[in-house]
């Protein structure tokens, strides 16, 4: 059983569909319906503003604004149910400074690709201890 709240409403951020597509599915494998898409940081930034969403799952490597930016608008917000949503960085980047880099930005968790559903289901459920919004019933 899971202690994740899979009623948030979902940011899956990646500049290729195939790769959104397949973080959509394994999120869907989870539990979590409601999810919608952006392809790059900017255009993720516009919907996170609109409201409403509880988790972003972003990559870090795409054009017009990484997720890396991406991160460091967001918490930089003025509104604190944008800057405090939850942030799984997903990228092909696994070096030491990256990870260093995406915590001092103040991403929550970090998933390096390829993963599994189990995976991710781990890194949601590390978030979800220290964020009660994560959190089933939170």
């Amino acid at each position: 059983m899971s202690n994740l709240n899979v009623t948030l409403k979902v940011l899956v951020v990646d500049d290729f569909p195939t790769m959104r597509r397949i973080v959509k599915n394994l999120l869907k494998q989870i539990g979590f319906e409601n999810i919608e898409e952006a392809e790059n940081g900017q255009q993720a930034l516009d919907k996170l503003r609109a409201g409403g969403f509880g988790l972003l799952v972003t990559d870090w490597n795409m054009p017009v604004m990484e997720g890396i930016d991406l991160l460091r608008n967001l918490r930089k917000e003025p509104n604190d149910k944008i800057k405090d949503i939850p942030v799984l960085m997903v990228t092909a980047e696994a070096e030491k400074e990256k990870v260093i880099e995406a915590i001092k930005a103040g991403v929550d968790n970090y998933i390096v690709k390829p993963f599994t559903a189990e995976v991710l289901k781990e890194k949601l459920d590390k978030i979800a201890d220290k964020k009660k919004s994560l959190k089933a019933g939170g």
